[in-house]
């Protein structure tokens, strides 16, 4: 695959993440200083479109991303930039009031569910005892892609069992699964960001954030890593003991 097809690629997943509306040629064209013109854009989307990274929903010019065209962008073009100054003291600042550890994970969960506008689920460290938060978030920003899905969503949310799942195997290695790669029936039409927390490099818990796969996957990435860190940070810092 060509450069610039990548970057048409990357262009259409910014920009439907922005929107939630079908991307067409002309957008890119005036939206993203690609160089070429739309009708160049318009041969290259087809090409995206042949390999099945991009579809149409319906009649309209627009594009979408696929699940694979997801996969794509989040392997070879997702550019994960730190959190700013003040996102990380926010972040420092709300946990750190914390009277014990289940307060802490509770907050955590929700300062997740806050920051990224998706559900948080984190697992206690050696439990099998999960902390859910912003499922709200998840019925609030539902698009087509999760028509007809929400409730099925909902409802396996609310199995401890299908949670721990989720977030089995986690490591200090941010994993992302989109779409079809959930092994989850229900959430086929879901994207999981997780990552595993701990001290000294020993993974003793998890989290993550669930959500369409129309997701902000570079901030999501960004947040979930920043968040585990700081988890980890506490639980190994004596005066937390």
């Amino acid at each position: 695959m060509q450069e610039r097809q990548l970057e048409i690629l990357r262009a259409i997943v910014d920009e439907y993440v922005a929107t939630q509306e079908p991307v067409g040629s002309k957008a890119i064209a005036e939206r993203h200083s690609l160089g070429v013109s739309p009708a160049t854009i318009r041969n290259d989307m087809a090409l995206l479109e042949d390999a099945g990274l991009i579809t149409q929903p319906h009649t309209s010019a627009g594009r979408i991303p696929t699940h694979t065209g997801y996969r794509v962008f989040v392997d070879k073009l997702a550019a994960v930039k730190p959190l700013s100054t003040a996102e990380r003291r926010a972040i420092e600042t709300f946990l750190a009031s914390s009277n014990n550890r289940d307060e802490l994970f509770i907050r955590t969960a929700k300062i997740l569910a806050q920051l990224t506008q998706q559900v948080a689920v984190l697992q206690y460290p050696d439990e099998n005892k999960v902390v859910l938060a912003g499922t709200a978030n998840l019925a609030k920003g539902s698009s087509h892609e999760l028509a007809g899905t929400i409730f099925p969503v909902l409802e396996a949310l609310e199995e401890q069992v299908v949670l721990l799942r989720l977030l089995a195997n986690a490591n200090t290695q941010v994993r992302v699964l989109i779409g079809e790669e959930q092994t989850e029936s229900s959430l086929k039409t879901t994207s999981l960001v997780s990552v595993g927390y701990g001290v000294d490099g020993h993974t003793t818990g998890a989290l993550g954030v669930i959500g369409p796969t129309r997701m902000n996957y570079a901030s999501t990435i960004a947040t979930v890593n920043a968040v585990a860190r700081y988890i980890g940070e506490f639980l190994g810092d004596p005066a937390n003991g």
